[in-house]
């Protein structure tokens, strides 16, 4: 548990990132979030948003600032997008091993039918969404997969997300990098980082129980 802490610590120091890799790390931590089973609790959101300010402090002068933006905005974007692809492959691969499964009290494949009735109605949107939200960004397309979401709309989608994504968060942290009360607030950025994204979840999870509980007896027989 030390070790996780202090990786996330780390993951939030532009001093470190730069010693260790550079903005190269980040390219490779965006890969490892988005497409790796294990990744989902890898600080994308805050990390995207270092990376902008490191571009800012770092730019040469032979260099347009613009056109490093650009440069790493683009590579960012395209590890997201072969992340996301990788963890599409991975689950429709295991798709077809548990469609194949007996219904147990852990898996039931209605929710697998379930899901694919979601992303064929929704699952543009849901893939984008998803990308803002921490962890839900790691699994959605490994269900996307799983479901066998069309190709040709995942990959639409994948892009777009994607480079919204990390086009928003890293110009955000690229335009704010270089304000003296960013360097010297970032940890309560970071942490404003986070309720932001995850709030959404959280109350979407909440609502979803309050819908599932049910009313009192007294309730149920007034």
């Amino acid at each position: 548990m030390q070790a996780l802490l202090d990786l996330f610590h780390n993951l939030t120091d532009a001093k470190w990132i730069m010693a260790h890799g550079g903005l190269y790390i980040v390219v490779f931590i965006v890969f490892a979030e988005t497409g790796l089973f294990a990744g989902f609790f890898l600080p994308g959101d805050s990390l995207l948003f270092i990376a902008g300010m490191i571009i800012a402090q770092s730019v040469s002068p032979d260099v347009a600032p613009a056109l490093s933006l650009l440069y790493w905005v683009t590579l960012i974007s395209a590890s997201a997008i072969i992340g996301n692809y990788v963890g599409y492959w991975f689950g429709k691969k295991s798709g077809e091993v548990l469609m194949k499964r007996k219904d147990s009290w852990l898996f039931k494949k209605k929710y697998l039918i379930q899901a694919k009735d979601f992303y064929e109605k929704k699952g543009g949107g849901a893939i984008m969404i998803a990308r803002f939200l921490p962890v839900v960004r790691t699994f959605a397309p490994i269900v996307a997969g799983m479901v066998n979401m069309d190709r040709k709309k995942f990959t639409l989608y994948n892009i777009l997300g994607a480079v919204a994504w990390a086009g928003s968060i890293v110009t955000a942290g690229f335009l704010l990098g270089n304000y003296d009360w960013v360097k010297n607030n970032l940890d309560k950025i970071i942490i404003g980082i986070v309720v932001v994204t995850t709030a959404p979840v959280l109350i979407k999870m909440i609502a979803s129980r309050k819908k599932k509980e049910p009313l009192p007896a007294d309730q149920l027989n007034s």
